[in-house]
């Protein structure tokens, strides 16, 4: 049976700790739902209400373009190895980008990753979690190091025309703030 919390105790901070993997959705007023799997340890709890992750280069930058329409974001965890359990939070979300404040004093947080886009900052409206009972388990093997290698590859130059070709727009056609466009 569900349950509901209106800000994360020590339990719930200690499961997402234990997490390697997390989901991400997101959604415009109108337009396409966005859900993107996340990993490679970048998400952070700040405190009871309020926690963050290291958003990293991709195809899209569907999660920015959404929070500045209307700032709703909902992140679960499910757990793949021992007890059986699914956990979300549901808030508001912003953006920091590099040489913002909350940028600065966040990135602290998190280890160094080539192709480090931005931070998306989550205030907690509720956390939830669930039985997780249909959830099959899995080991985790190791992380993917094809993305850092990608960045890395590309350098400071190419990630950043990359991202002016491919991460300025939502595929709805939102602006993401990148550029301040």
């Amino acid at each position: 049976m569900a349950q509901f919390y209106p800000r994360l105790d020590d339990a719930l901070k200690a499961f997402i700790a234990e997490q390697h993997l997390f989901f991400v959705a997101s959604a415009p007023g109108e337009g396409r739902v966005n859900l993107s799997p996340k990993g490679m340890d970048t998400f952070r709890v700040i405190d009871d209400t309020t926690a963050c992750y290291l958003d990293l280069t991709g195809s899209g930058n569907e999660t920015a373009a959404h929070l500045r329409d209307n700032g709703r974001i909902t992140v679960m965890w499910c757990s793949f190895g021992g007890t059986a359990r699914i956990m979300r939070i549901f808030g508001k979300g912003r953006v920091a980008r590099p040489g913002s404040a909350d940028f600065e004093r966040l990135i602290a947080l998190f280890p160094s990753i080539p192709g480090t886009r931005q931070i998306v900052v989550i205030d907690i409206d509720e956390a939830q979690t669930s039985c997780g009972y249909g959830v099959p388990q899995y080991d985790l093997n190791r992380e993917r190091p094809t993305l850092v290698k990608w960045a890395e590859k590309k350098g400071e130059d190419g990630l950043r025309d990359y991202r002016a070709r491919k991460n300025v727009r939502s595929i709805d056609g939102l602006p993401t703030g990148l550029f301040d466009e």
